[in-house]
């Protein structure tokens, strides 16, 4: 199916179904539904008047291990700060609906959010401070032998591209950024081959939550080596434990799928 966007007189065909990757499309806060930022329209359409942070990873492709260090891990390549806020009360959930995502791109998804102290449109995002509010990994082994077994990121394709993410009820009220992130590892057995897609949506919590947890700038989330980035999803037969990356998980939330 092919999407027409009309930009200064001239129509665009995109046709969504083709992008290898996807994008978030749409992010529903309390039963209020927000436009997700489409980046492979960029070039024409930079401002699309979204929550979600403007990207230029026009080609929907990632951000790979090599580059842990770059600004660019913290919200998608040339990320900038949406000029808009969605509100949503601590103790309920965001959901996320993907385009689409390859049936090949096996791993974990995780999501951390970031106090902006003020206001979110004018946050420098390389000193925000993550921290991660909910993640989940290998699901269930694989038979091995170059087959890999059912991830976070498979039960996101089941889903028909849907993601829930809960908000702590104990968070203190404020504005925030939420980082949402797909990580595939379909690749990840060079170091550095693995695939990093993070996405960035400005939120305003609501609630009487007192708790301030400290976090994580963006370019110190992971490392290149850390067994949860450099790995083979396709020895099973060894029976691994995968170890999630980044910082520990602050609040044991179930994940609702």
């Amino acid at each position: 199916m092919a999407v027409f966007y009309v930009v200064a007189g001239i129509m665009i065909a995109q046709a969504v179904t083709v992008a290898a990757h996807g994008w978030i499309s749409e992010v529903t806060l309390d039963g209020q539904l927000f436009p997700g930022y489409n980046p492979t329209i960029a070039p024409w359409v930079p401002n699309q008047g979204t929550i979600a942070w403007p990207s230029w990873n026009t080609d929907t492709g990632p951000v790979y291990s090599s580059d842990l260090s770059h600004p660019d891990i913290i919200c998608q390549k040339n990320a900038t700060s949406a000029d808009k806020i969605g509100t949503v009360a601590a103790g309920s959930v965001v959901l996320l609906k993907w385009t689409t995502w390859p049936e090949s791109h096996h791993g974990p998804i995780l999501a951390y959010l970031a106090n902006c102290h003020g206001d979110c449109a004018a946050a420098n995002k390389t000193e925000l401070e993550w921290f991660k509010i909910a993640h989940l990994g290998q699901i269930s082994l694989g038979a091995g032998g170059g087959l890999p077994g059912v991830w976070a990121a498979d039960q996101l394709i089941e889903n028909n591209g849907s993601w829930v993410v809960p908000i702590p009820a104990t968070i203190k009220a404020g504005d925030y950024i939420l980082r949402h992130e797909i990580i595939a590892l379909h690749s990840a057995y060079d170091v550095g081959a693995a695939q990093f897609y993070p996405s960035c949506v400005n939120v305003r919590i609501t609630g009487d939550g007192t708790e301030s947890p400290r976090g994580v700038v963006g370019q110190q989330l992971y490392s290149a080596t850390h067994p949860g980035v450099h790995y083979n999803i396709y020895n099973d037969e060894l029976k691994p434990v995968y170890q999630m990356p980044g910082p520990p998980l602050l609040y044991e939330i179930s994940h609702q799928s």
